[in-house]
């Protein structure tokens, strides 16, 4: 596990760079969260490959999101009301939550399309790998990557755009 924990902090950083400021989670509290979730005392902690223990990360973190996501959303952490940073400023917290929300209830549909697709957009949305190291991680060619790349985008984008407008 020492051997990854840093190239698991790279992956945490770039993934929670993409969320808004105002995030209580840092990139050491997500990897240090998700290693308690791989090596727990409930899990059986045997991965046949690097692939697979990535997959595994992003499984994680990304559970960690949308479980923090979804604490946001009740009445004890705030519910619906909005921070508001300067007069008049609205704050973008809450459309992100929403996206992630509609994103994992879209992902979760998807997965029972299409698990491999799923499982890269994981690979690349949550641990934010690359095409080439998530395509490596399941045992993809590079083409076939990109296959399920392009189908999953659009997919999960026209999923959403149900979802918002329904």
């Amino acid at each position: 596990m020492p051997l990854v924990y840093e190239e698991l902090r790279k992956l945490a950083a770039a993934r929670l760079a993409a969320e808004a400021p105002g995030n209580t989670l840092d990139a050491t509290a997500l990897v240090h969260e998700a290693y308690l979730r791989l090596v727990g005392p409930a899990v059986g902690a045997c991965w046949d490959s690097r692939g697979h223990f990535f997959a595994a990360a992003a499984e994680a973190m990304r559970r960690i999101l949308v479980d923090a996501a979804r604490r946001k959303r009740t009445e004890k952490h705030g519910g619906r009301r909005r921070r508001v940073d300067l007069p008049d400023v609205p704050a973008e917290l809450e459309v992100v939550d929403e996206q992630l929300l509609a994103l994992d209830a879209a992902l979760t549909r998807f997965a029972a399309e299409d698990p491999v697709a799923a499982r890269l957009v994981e690979l690349r949305h949550f641990a934010g790998l690359s095409i080439d190291d998530a395509a490596a991680a399941l045992g993809l060619s590079r083409a076939a990557a990109y296959r399920h790349w392009t189908y999953a985008r659009a997919w999960l984008r026209d999923a959403i755009s149900r979802a918002d407008s329904g």
